[in-house]
C-alpha cells in the first residue's frame, strides 16, 4: 500500500498541480505542501519543479512516478482479485483503442466469456494510446502499430486496408474503386498526426510522388466521415470501420496495397495479470478462428 507521502507525491504527478491535487485527495493545500516538503527533505531530493500554477516533476521524480505507478497498478490489481475470489466482482478493466470496430469485436467475445468484468473504452490515436498504456492510465492499448519498447508486451492482431470515401454526390460514387493517382490535386480531410490511416496513406502518397489537396484536419474517424458526407472533401478510412453507405461511398485504391496493423499492447510485467491474460487469451481465439 502507498504510504501519506507517496499517495500524496502520486496525486500531485498525476495531476499536474498542487490544487488539483489538494481537491483530489481532499485535504488542504497547505497540508499537502507539507508532506511533500517533508518527504523531499527526508531523503535530500528534488522531485517537483514549480512554475506558475502548476509543477513537473524532476528526473528524479519521474523515476519515482515510474514506482509509484507500479505499486497502484498492483495494489488494485490485488484488490480486484480478492474482490473476485469473494464473488463480489470480476473487477474493471481499462482500454485505449484506435478505432471502434477492432475494440468492439474483441470486447463483445470478451463480455461473452468474462461478463461480470466491467470494461472502459477509450480512443485516440497510437501514439496517445502508447503513452496511457506506459503511463498506466489504461491496461490495453489497441493500436495502430508495432513498437519496439522493451518495457511492452504486444501481440500482432490484423491488418486492415485503408479505403477511400467519397460523398454520395461526387463524381466517383458508382464506381468500386480508383487508382492513388488519381487523388492528384483533390480536395481531401486528413486524419491528425499519430493517426495510422494517416501515416500509410501518406506514405505512398510521397512514395508515388502524388499531392493532394488537404482542407481539413480532423481528429477522429467519425468527424472524417461527417465531413466527407457534408462534401466538404474525400476521405480515408480503415475498411473494417461501419460506413455509412446512406451518405458515404466507399472505394478500393485498386493500383496499390495499403496494409496497417492492429496490435495489442499492454505493459509486458503485467500481460499475465488477472485481468489482462484474458483478454489476450480471447484475442488470440478470434485470431485463430
Amino acid at each position: 500500500m502507498l504510504s501519506t507521502q507517496l499517495r500524496t507525491f502520486y496525486a500531485v504527478a498525476r495531476e499536474g498541480s498542487f490544487t488539483a491535487a489538494a481537491d483530489a485527495l481532499h485535504i488542504s493545500q497547505p497540508t499537502l505542501s507539507s508532506q511533500i516538503q517533508n518527504l523531499e527533505a527526508l531523503y535530500g531530493v528534488e522531485l517537483f519543479r514549480r512554475h506558475g500554477r502548476g509543477v513537473e516533476l524532476t528526473e528524479t521524480g519521474k523515476q519515482l512516478m515510474e514506482i509509484a505507478h507500479r505499486i497502484v497498478s498492483n495494489q488494485e490489481e490485488a484488490i480486484t482479485f480478492l474482490k473476485a475470489v469473494n464473488g463480489l466482482e470480476a473487477g474493471r478493466l481499462r482500454i485505449g483503442a484506435v478505432g471502434s470496430y477492432q475494440a468492439a469485436e474483441i470486447l463483445a467475445a470478451f463480455h461473452q466469456d468474462y461478463p461480470g468484468i466491467h470494461v472502459s473504452l477509450n480512443f485516440g490515436n497510437s501514439s496517445e494510446i502508447l503513452n496511457d498504456v506506459i503511463d498506466y492510465r489504461v491496461d490495453i492499448g489497441i493500436i495502430g502499430r508495432q513498437t519496439d519498447d522493451a518495457a511492452l508486451y504486444t501481440m500482432h492482431y490484423s491488418d486492415p486496408q485503408p479505403i477511400i470515401i467519397v460523398p454520395k454526390s461526387h463524381r466517383w460514387s458508382a464506381q468500386n474503386s480508383i487508382k492513388l493517382s488519381e487523388l492528384a490535386g483533390e480536395e481531401m480531410i486528413r486524419r491528425e498526426y499519430g493517426s495510422l490511416t494517416r501515416h500509410a496513406f501518406e506514405s505512398a502518397l510521397a512514395r508515388e510522388k502524388i499531392t493532394v489537396n488537404y482542407v481539413m484536419e480532423i481528429s477522429s474517424k467519425d468527424g472524417v466521415i461527417a465531413a466527407v458526407a457534408q462534401n466538404i472533401g474525400i476521405g480515408v478510412i480503415s475498411e473494417e470501420e461501419h460506413i455509412p453507405e446512406q451518405y458515404i461511398c466507399p472505394l478500393q485504391i485498386s493500383d496499390i496495397t495499403l496494409r496497417m496493423q492492429v496490435i495489442i499492447v499492454c505493459r509486458a510485467e503485467r500481460r499475465k495479470s488477472h485481468l489482462i491474460k484474458p483478454f489476450f487469451d480471447v484475442a488470440t481465439s478470434l485470431i485463430n478462428r
